[in-house]
């Protein structure tokens, strides 16, 4: 799962980071203009914005990604506490609303529970596909009573895969949700990992649903 926080201040934008380390893959933005640019990629699954930022300010960020479709999750991150504020975020499309100063726990258990209606897990922090079964907290894969361990972002890229199920994915959509804008590394990475994925799926008898699409990218399907 992959957050963008878009936030002006590097000092508290590190503090948030922390609280998502090791649960998270996170990028940040540092205003609005910036934010804007990397949110429009829909590669992330949630949106952590604050509303009083130079070059475009937090409700315009969100009012334009609404304005062309773009439903991401946004959770506002702001010390703006009135009402008046929080009724605007809410009616201009935010999914939740923390006032700063906040506690890690509560920003924590919000970010769990939107991601979770966005994916639709409301069970579980588990993925399935016909009995082969991802445990997100664990990071381990299940299936037929055995048990393989993915390697680096493996689990992520397989992760992405089965959540987009039927969907070409093109190895710059993995590239940029999985490794981010700021990545060193190339796209060619991305062939070198489902050949590494593939073969631990075949130990299990999955790799048959994973397939490449020549030139393109990749499809998981039945």
């Amino acid at each position: 799962m992959r957050v963008l926080i878009i936030e002006d201040d590097k000092i508290l934008s590190k503090t948030v980071e922390q609280c998502l380390k090791g649960r998270y893959d996170v990028d940040s933005a540092y205003d609005g203009g910036e934010g804007l640019l990397y949110a429009k990629q829909e590669i992330y699954d949630l949106i952590i914005l604050d509303i009083m930022m130079p070059v475009m300010d937090g409700y315009e960020v969100l009012t334009r990604l609404r304005n062309e479709k773009i439903f991401t999750p946004v959770l506002i991150l702001t010390a703006k506490d009135s009402i008046n504020d929080k009724v605007k975020g809410f009616r201009i499309g935010a999914d939740d609303y923390i006032v700063k100063p906040f506690n890690r726990e509560e920003l924590l258990v919000r970010v769990e529970a939107l991601i979770r209606r966005s994916t639709g897990n409301y069970t579980e922090n588990v993925i399935e596909f016909k009995g082969l079964v991802l445990d997100l907290n664990s990071r381990k894969i299940k299936a037929n009573g055995e048990e393989i361990v993915l390697q680096g972002k493996q689990f992520d890229v397989l992760e992405y895969l089965i959540n987009s199920k039927n969907t070409i994915i093109t190895k710059e959509q993995i590239f940029d949700k999985i490794w981010g804008f700021n990545s060193e590394t190339t796209t060619n990475v991305i062939e070198v990992y489902a050949s590494g994925l593939r073969k631990e799926l075949k130990k299990i008898g999955y790799d048959k649903y994973l397939k490449t699409i020549r030139g393109v990218g990749y499809i998981w399907s039945e």
